[in-house]
């Protein structure tokens, strides 16, 4: 039976991901100096001017406004009458300290908020992510890449990619559809955009016997995609959470990532699931697996755990979820030291996925019958 699936990614210079890269980038320079910072931050940008909001209580120093000129200059804004100008946009900062009522349940080792998080991966891809949106993060991944050397010296930052696989017998078989949306120079015609970016970015991309004759490539399809970033459409952070995450193909508990400290498990939470449920399918455990767990704010242990490996599974979905209780320690601190959470490695997370990337500690791959048991932190080495 033939299915479709989509999923779609966005550039760095999209102003939901600018965004995020400025949340992610206070939290890194608070956990900089000082590795137990408590950070909520939301930014939000329109047209040339951004506001910062939330709650910290850190012991760092540092200037709020020049670390987001930094970031806005890396991006590559420079125009206010196209997109935003890091030299001249306004810069609003509203932040207080973490609320003394959250604090109380943070403090002695509970979770930061309550929520439900999800963990997802599959064997259809290298690194266990499903292919759409791991196909859609490598093609705007590219489109910024060729930007920033100058390979297509005309392009802008903002950018958005959508990639449409045909799926048979729930494996993907080809690509059906590429649609690539991206900012550009006003003297750049339509034709010359399509030609380039089909040929520098996604013939570099995209694996040949993965497309068609029938394969459908769109760019640009309004014809036109000149003013971009905040000037062409509000930004706010967390408004990316299904790119960030599994492209949709995976469900999503609805907490955002960025600016958020790992004691919100909202993000280290779902770091913890993905890293479990990616070593159960690169152990052969199954050839997909989704988890799910839910937590009570100032409480250390999950509520619920919830397994489903569609029929895949080596064991059943019941004998896994409680392997995972007896196995890995899903406090918010259990998961923080597990992971080395508090270093300032967020930035990295931020564009292009936080799942995927093997340099990340949730993405180690380890050998699942040798798992450390929570209950003796001495080296006794368990049999999943």
């Amino acid at each position: 039976m033939k299915q479709y699936f989509t999923s779609e990614s966005v550039t760095e210079g999209h102003p939901d991901k600018l965004c995020d890269l400025i949340s992610d980038s206070i939290l890194d320079a608070c956990l900089k100096q000082d590795s137990n910072s408590r950070v909520a931050v939301e930014t939000f940008a329109s047209g040339n001017t951004i506001t910062i909001a939330g709650q910290i209580t850190t012991k760092a120093e540092f200037s709020v406004e020049n670390l987001v000129r930094e970031v806005i200059k890396e991006i590559g804004y420079d125009n206010a009458s196209l997109d935003m100008d890091y030299r001249t946009c306004k810069i609003d900062v509203n932040i207080t300290k973490q609320s003394p009522d959250i604090a109380l349940g943070v403090d002695i080792g509970g979770a930061g908020d309550q929520g439900i998080m999800f963990g997802y991966a599959s064997n259809e891809t290298e690194n266990y992510m499903p292919y759409a949106i791991d196909m859609a993060h490598k093609l705007a991944k590219r489109l910024t890449e060729v930007r920033k050397n100058k390979t297509i010296p005309y392009l802008r930052p903002d950018g958005k990619v959508q990639v449409t696989v045909e799926y048979e017998e729930d494996k993907p078989k080809r690509i059906e559809t590429i649609l690539i949306s991206t900012q550009h120079n006003a003297d750049i015609s339509q034709e010359e955009l399509k030609k380039d970016v089909i040929e520098y970015v996604i013939k570099t991309v995209v694996p040949s016997n993965m497309m068609d004759e029938n394969t459908k490539i769109y760019v640009n399809p309004t014809g036109r995609f000149v003013i971009g970033g905040p000037l062409g459409d509000t930004g706010l952070t967390g408004r990316k959470i299904i790119v960030d995450t599994y492209g949709g193909y995976a469900r999503h508990g609805g907490g955002a990532f960025s600016g958020k400290d790992p004691s919100k498990v909202d993000r280290s939470a779902a770091y913890m699931l993905r890293h479990i449920a990616k070593n159960i399918v690169a152990n052969g455990y199954a050839d997909k697996c989704e988890i799910q767990v839910s937590y009570a704010i100032g409480m250390k242990e999950p509520l619920s755990i919830y397994v489903n490996a569609f029929g895949t599974g080596t064991k059943t979905d019941e004998e896994l979820a409680n392997l995972i209780k007896e196995k890995f320690d899903l406090t918010p601190n259990g998961i923080i030291k597990y992971l080395d959470l508090q270093k300032p490695i967020y930035t990295k997370t931020t564009n292009y996925g936080h799942f995927g990337k093997e340099s990340l500690s949730w993405e180690k791959i380890i050998k699942m019958w040798y798992i450390y048991n929570r209950h003796k932190r001495e080296g006794t080495e368990n049999e999943l």
